[in-house]
């Protein structure tokens, strides 16, 4: 037996606080969180049953904490759990599922499943059970700062480029500005007019904000793998590079598990409360909507959809703002059949996008996004995530469907005044 692999049992062990016993003992094994999971719905496979990811938890849970358990484990009538379990369930916890908590929304017995799939990833990550292209992201964050190893140069080379385009110069390392502004390296690289649109919108509505050259990324791959070290070292940077920089507010980007991330589990990470406020760019923009800041010019003509991200909406309860800003700019908005906080996931969240192994996993299970969209007359697709934007573009690329996907805040600059 491996000293990773006793290290993992032993991190197993110790996820299992209060909250974890109350769950676990409270599962009545109705199955009825396996018809709100996309991995299971779209490939019928009951390995992929939400609840039955947390078998590694549940295990160890009985076998320590139970007296039936204990007696069973002490006669040699319950089996520990092996390498061969762990590496069973690596696929499961991060190919087979995006961590998207559909399923704690249906839980009767109000389990937060979600909750109890990273405490299991915790287990897997101490003991080495972690896809190859997720442990090679974390060693970037680590190293770069940033999980596909963008540094300082990366995001100059992209604000010039901004810069040129718009006409206008972008704050960066601004003592004492209100707002700060994080950013995916999805944003930097893949999706840079976000920046351009942000800094247009903040100019016209006198918004006194600023990125950081010292850490600018939002994306806390720790959180992803399921390593709280990593996760808690990410959030520190970030933290430090705000209280650097004294400012009132961070804001969180087109990200979804950032948000979460930075607005929640920072502040436990770090064992302290953070000197500053925490909030989604679509909160903002809102805000501004409604303090009369946001003032456009014309109306995007075609009829539109919106996809919530399920970290921004379902964890995060962003879900009637979006909506707010989008009705400013497009009046023929139709809803999916499933939206808010039961909208179902892109499937590329919880580190699924960055795990090249569960490509063919996540382009089956884009069949429910299929469904939802092939009901709708529009062929546009407003998101406020730039890795649903990513999944999504993926998604409908492969189906070979005609539809185009706009951030939210790219859409709202494209419409000032």
């Amino acid at each position: 037996m491996s000293t990773a692999f006793e290290q993992g049992i032993e991190t197993l062990k110790a996820q299992i606080d209060a909250r974890v016993e109350s769950y676990l003992s409270s599962c009545v094994h109705c199955g009825i969180c396996a018809e709100a999971c996309l991995f299971y719905t779209e490939t019928g496979d009951a390995r992929f049953t939400p609840i039955y990811k947390t078998e590694p938890l549940r295990k160890v849970w009985k076998q320590t904490h139970t007296f039936w358990g204990k007696l069973a484990t002490t006669m040699g009538l319950s089996k520990p759990l092996t390498e061969s379990d762990l590496a069973d369930w690596e696929e499961l916890a991060y190919d087979g599922c995006s961590v998207c908590s559909r399923c704690t929304m249906v839980c009767p017995m109000g389990i937060d499943i979600a909750y109890m799939i990273r405490k299991v990833k915790e287990g897997l990550a101490a003991a080495g059970y972690v896809p190859r292209d997720l442990q090679e992201a974390g060693k970037r964050a680590l190293k770069f700062g940033s999980p596909m190893g963008l540094t300082e140069k990366s995001l100059r080379a992209s604000l010039a480029e901004q810069e040129k385009e718009i006409g206008m110069p972008i704050p960066v390392d601004v003592v004492g500005a209100d707002y700060l502004c994080m950013l995916s390296s999805n944003e930097v690289v893949t999706y840079p007019e976000f920046i351009g649109s942000l800094t247009r919108i903040f100019a016209k509505a006198g918004v006194s904000w600023t990125l950081s050259s010292d850490y600018f990324e939002a994306t806390n791959t720790g959180v992803q793998i399921g390593d709280t070290k990593i996760a808690a070292e990410l959030s520190g940077r970030l933290v430090a590079a705000a209280e650097s920089l004294k400012v009132k507010y961070v804001i969180s980007p087109e990200c979804g598990h950032a948000y979460t991330t930075i607005r929640w589990d920072a502040p436990n990470f770090l064992k302290r409360k953070l000197p500053f406020k925490v909030m989604h760019i679509m909160e903002v923009l809102d805000q501004l909507r409604t303090d009369g800041l946001l003032k456009l010019k014309s109306s995007f003509p075609q009829s539109v959809t919106y996809h919530d991200p399920c970290n921004i909406s379902r964890r995060g309860g962003v879900i009637d703002q979006p909506r707010n800003l989008i009705n400013m700019v497009a009046p023929a908005f139709e809803e999916m059949h499933d939206h808010g906080d039961m909208n179902w996931c892109c499937g590329g969240g919880g580190g699924v996008s960055s795990n090249e192994r569960a490509t063919p996993m996540r382009l089956k299970v884009f069949d429910v996004k299929k469904r939802q969209l092939d009901e709708l007359n529009t062929k546009t697709i407003v998101t406020a995530c730039s890795n649903c934007r990513m999944i999504l573009e993926d998604g409908l690329d492969h189906n070979h469907m005609p539809h185009e996907v706009i951030g939210i805040t790219e859409l709202i600059a494209n419409h000032l005044d």
